[in-house]
């Protein structure tokens, strides 16, 4: 199966701006997360969808700088950006990426890619719904000829959210939600606020560029409760609103 990973990534961000290219240790964050995906073994292909706006220049400058090919659309219509993406590009399967998740697990993405090959009439499998999975772990990947499908219906935040559609109207798409064991769904290892920054660098300090699997940092966030606080009562936004 060919796999197409897309990572949607920009510097505007209501509550943390410029995140994608903070550095976390001796990479960018949008670096971390090109590096978890290739490290998964699951894409053939990886593409960086930003936008249009002068800001993401910057963007544009370090996929060049990570060798990884960009992709330019509308600022809040990322659904448009998948669609040019697919128009340069043949796959059978679309991994997505958001580059506010810079502790990846390239083990999980692999796990979750294969499950998808196992499932040939599913269209969807996604690890969050429902959710066992810290947030910032979550993996999702689609047939592409479902997001096409979905763009000549999708409206609104759904074009933000890409994949929302899809998982909101299982009466019209064969969606599969895919739990793993056991539930870490209380940690949250996004990037969204300078509380999560702070959690994300202290692990980034002790663990360092590498990726680290779920498990040994669940296992050692366990003995840490105060890194465990720094973050816990960060809420996530709502889906229309975020």
């Amino acid at each position: 199966m060919r796999t197409l990973g897309i990572i949607q990534a920009r510097m505007g961000s209501s509550r943390l701006p410029g995140k994608v290219l903070r550095r976390l240790g001796g990479h960018t964050v949008l670096d971390r997360v090109v590096r978890a995906a290739r490290a998964s073994g699951a894409v053939a292909d990886l593409v960086v969808a930003t936008s249009t706006d002068p800001d993401d220049d910057a963007v544009a400058a370090e996929c060049d700088t990570l060798g990884v090919p960009c992709v330019r659309g509308p600022v809040d219509d990322v659904l448009s950006r998948f669609m040019r993406v697919l128009d340069t590009r043949d796959s059978e399967a679309v991994l997505r990426f958001t580059a506010d998740c810079p502790l990846l697990d390239p083990a999980l993405i692999a796990q979750v890619t294969a499950a998808f090959a196992a499932m040939p009439e599913v269209d969807y499998v996604s690890t969050s719904i429902p959710r066992t999975l810290p947030r910032g772990m979550d993996v999702e990947i689609v047939r592409p000829g479902v997001l096409r499908a979905v763009d000549g219906l999708a409206t609104e935040h759904h074009r933000t959210h890409v994949t929302s559609y899809v998982y909101t109207h299982p009466e019209l798409f064969r969606v599969v939600g895919l739990t793993l064991q056991p539930d870490l769904s209380h940690l949250r290892l996004t990037l969204d606020t300078e509380d999560d920054w702070r959690l994300i660098s202290e692990i980034v300090a002790h663990f360092g560029d590498d990726p680290v699997s779920l498990r040994t940092l669940a296992d050692w966030l366990a003995e840490r409760p105060h890194l465990r606080l720094l973050n816990a009562h960060v809420r996530q936004k709502e889906l229309s609103k975020a």
